[in-house]
């Protein structure tokens, strides 16, 4: 009898559990429920309301994914507020030690990591380090280079921070303990977008309005393709390889939304509010994500959807 590879063709991946992030157009057979797939990309996406946070803010960070996110300081006034999403309402959780505004955040809802920005103490440049275990926030070693407006991309135990005022093309590599100095992006920037992990990371865009970004290998920054609408202060989610942006500012309030392939940039669905400088669950992937908080100021939320992946009759 002939095997699904026989009938569409040596592309049918056969494997026993789904791919947690799969490319546009693949195409694979699971023997674990006997079901067909293939992925359909972004299309069919979507943008639409969630709960709103409870204290409205922009210049936050965020960690986790749509249905589990952690929300942490902004301002203005500079605050050291948490909140946590359970795809439908945010509550309030334990605060930073150190209130900031324009950090970076990454990892998950239980796992978070906090780390540069601009503090009351350091109005311009600030290097602490902070990491929550789904309760409170404990003190971590600082990063080597003090800056705001930077980027992340990875976990608590391993995460990248590159970027930041002014122009920054520093990066650092965090181990879980402390932070080390890797190698520099071609083209400094800050207000940039971070996506993926840290060893296979993406930086997107940035201050000056820039279409300019760069892929990160573990080893070096190589430049990939620019996205359509150059901008900073963007919201940005997923994997080096298939990942989204969102908002941000081109000279104006965005709403635009681009999705990444890992070599080309595709225009997706538009945000229902433009705005910059929010918050995004930088863990989830570029089919479902989430955007919180932004100038002005606000407490709104939006979800993200796409069609993705699809059982085949």
């Amino acid at each position: 009898m002939a095997d699904y590879k026989d009938i569409v063709g040596s592309k049918v991946t056969v494997v026993a559990t789904n791919p947690d992030v799969p490319t546009a157009g693949q195409v694979w057979y699971n023997t674990t429920d006997n079901v067909l797939r293939y992925d359909k990309g972004v299309t069919g996406a979507a943008w639409s309301s969630g709960g709103n946070l409870n204290a409205g803010r922009r210049f936050l960070a965020g960690a986790g994914t749509q249905t589990a996110a952690l929300g942490f300081g902004g301002g203005p006034p500079v605050v050291d507020n948490s909140e946590e999403y359970n795809g439908t309402a945010w509550t309030e959780g334990n605060n930073l030690n150190t209130a900031r505004m324009k950090l970076a955040g990454c990892g998950t809802q239980t796992a978070g990591l906090a780390f540069g920005g601009a503090s009351p103490a350091n109005p311009n440049l600030d290097n602490e380090s902070e990491e929550y275990n789904g309760t409170s926030w404990a003190e971590g070693n600082n990063l080597n280079t003090a800056r705001r407006e930077l980027a992340a991309a990875g976990i608590q135990t391993a995460a990248l921070g590159f970027g930041g005022a002014s122009d920054s093309d520093d990066s650092e590599s965090y181990n879980g303990t402390s932070w080390t100095e890797v190698a520099n992006m071609n083209t400094g920037r800050d207000e940039l977008g971070g996506i993926g992990a840290a060893t296979a990371a993406l930086a997107v865009g940035g201050h000056p309005t820039n279409a300019n970004n760069e892929l990160y290998n573990g080893t070096a920054w190589t430049e990939v393709a620019d996205i359509n609408t150059g901008r900073h202060a963007m919201g940005a989610a997923g994997t080096s390889t298939s990942g989204i942006i969102f908002g941000g500012n081109s000279g104006t309030a965005e709403a635009k939304s681009e999705s990444w392939n890992g070599s080309a940039w595709t225009e997706v669905a538009d945000l229902s509010t433009a705005g910059n400088g929010g918050g995004s669950g930088n863990a989830a992937p570029n089919k479902e994500c989430i955007y919180f908080g932004r100038s002005p100021a606000t407490a709104a939320t939006e979800e993200f959807t796409a069609v993705g992946t699809v059982a085949v009759d």
